[in-house]
């Protein structure tokens, strides 16, 4: 048994599975997937995380620690590229292990991604709901605090963090091109509003709210990274949706990279400004730095203006996440590592509209009753490990496979992945204690359900016992021919 937990699936295997219930819609190119990376990234990180990591961990070094994030992510994010070009399959790192490593880390990284898009989903929601209330509070109305705030923050349940969730996973299931065209709409505006906080904060930067820079020490920056990193997720996200990408070999890549990039700059300009217009204690006490920066300043109009573009920008963030968590499930399920029933694709939409039901249901309870300080620390340490392993994975094939076809390439290997290795290892590290003891017991609970059902249902179990027919699943592709057979079929998916 030790050996067969890390057999692994061929690319054309995953391939072949895209077709089952006529597959997904292709309607998706660069700008579009270039839109979804930004509509993921550019949203809680800048409207919400920014105070809490500037206030508690880095200080004005805020910027420092978006740097350090920022380059453990351009590492991950190339080797990202790498497999979302070779397999473009939905799943994202789970397929990649699943290639690459076999199929206990391919459940080890996919139960890593259910828990970091389950509790972004209901982290985000957090944040849009403080904004939200924030909105009504300025127009005069303000609802109960027991239906605004967790229990642990001395309300009963946070109603609109669950409402919003729904909404979205509604507008989700209508189908990829009604997200996408949401989605673009609300990128505009929000990188508006972004633009609008950079033309009216940088002239109010007081220099002296700098000092000290580095008030918590490099343990400090390099915590805030770890909190922070949250915020760069989105290029996972992107390769979620790798099945309903036209051209998935060149459009991925791209996509993944061009969002990161751009989303880099604005954050470490937003940091910079923020910390210099507000000393960095001040948003101890806030969910919405950005408008409590601008109505601090005398812009109070302005603050009103950037809590209705964060409500746009969190709402893109809703968007992609529930869009990547349902795929990811989707696939495990049409693997059989988690119930068939959720792996289906609806005959209508073409989506799959079970498992983002599923996600619905158990995100929205979380952002109900969860503090937002402890789903944020728990996403960051999940997406963190299923870095580390997508990194290693490349490592690994490069090995194991040296002659298969990249459409692109990871530059300079093994070094840009060790170094993605290196640094999200020491951003898990630096994550509070706590967060670790759960992150251990969450996968202690993933691997009892994996060896009591998800090796057991697995359809390679299922093959090899005679419960499927043989034909239903291609042969592994481990020779010269078999991986010319994996690159004609992977054409014909573009």
């Amino acid at each position: 048994m030790t050996k067969e937990i890390f057999r692994t699936k061929s690319i054309n295997e995953f391939i072949s599975e895209t077709k089952q219930d006529g597959g997904m819609k292709r309607v998706l190119g660069t700008f579009e997937l270039t839109m979804l990376g930004i509509g993921c990234i550019v949203g809680t990180g800048i409207f919400v995380i920014t105070g809490i990591a500037a206030a508690n961990f880095a200080g004005p070094a805020l910027v420092v620690s978006f740097i350090i994030a920022a380059i453990a992510c351009g590492c991950a994010a190339l080797c990202y590229s790498e497999f979302a070009a070779m397999v473009p399959v939905a799943g994202s790192a789970y397929t990649y292990g699943y290639v690459a490593l076999g199929e206990f880390w391919a459940w080890v990284i996919g139960w890593d991604l259910v828990l970091e898009y389950t509790l972004a989903l209901s982290t985000v929601a957090i944040g849009w709901s403080s904004y939200f209330t924030n909105i009504l509070t300025n127009l005069g109305l303000t609802l109960p605090q027991a239906f605004i705030m967790s229990p642990e923050e001395g309300g009963m349940i946070n109603v609109p963090a669950m409402a919003i969730i729904w909404i979205i996973t509604l507008i989700n299931i209508k189908g990829i091109t009604q997200s996408s065209f949401v989605n673009n709409v609300i990128v505009v505006i929000k990188l508006a509003v972004v633009a609008l906080f950079i033309g009216l904060g940088v002239s109010h930067v007081d220099a002296a709210n700098w000092t000290p820079f580095m008030p918590y020490g490099w343990s400090g920056v390099f915590t805030g990274a770890s909190i922070i990193f949250f915020a760069y997720i989105g290029f996972d996200a992107v390769s979620t949706a790798a099945e309903e990408v036209k051209n998935p070999q060149k459009d991925l890549p791209r996509g993944i990279i061009c969002s990161l990039i751009i989303c880099t700059i604005l954050y470490i300009i937003v940091s910079a400004i923020l910390t210099g217009m507000v000393p960095y204690l001040d948003f101890k006490n806030t969910a919405a730095p950005v408008a409590f920066a601008l109505q601090s300043v005398g812009y109070g109009w302005g603050a009103a203006a950037v809590s209705v573009g964060a409500i746009c920008g969190i709402t893109s963030v809703l968007l992609v996440m529930c869009l990547g968590q349902s795929r990811i499930l989707f696939v495990m399920s049409r693997d059989g590592l988690l119930p068939k029933f959720f792996g289906r694709i609806n005959a209508k939409t073409k989506t799959p509209v079970r498992s983002s039901l599923l996600v619905a249901v158990i995100s929205s309870v979380l952002a109900g009753v969860v503090p937002i300080n402890v789903v944020a620390e728990m996403v960051n340490i999940g997406t963190l490990a299923a870095f580390i392993i997508v990194s290693a994975s490349v490592i690994v094939l490069r090995k194991k496979a040296p002659d298969r076809i990249r459409p692109f390439r990871c530059p300079f290997v093994p070094v840009v992945p060790a170094l993605a290795i290196i640094f999200c290892g020491i951003l898990v590290i630096m994550l509070p204690t706590i967060t670790q003891i759960r992150f251990v017991v969450w996968l202690a609970v993933g691997l009892a359900i994996y060896f009591g059902y998800g090796y057991q249902h697995s359809i390679i179990t299922q093959v090899k016992k005679g419960a499927l027919h043989a034909a239903a699943v291609p042969a592994a592709a481990d020779t010269p021919a078999a991986e010319q057979n994996e690159s004609t079929e992977a054409s014909h998916v573009r």
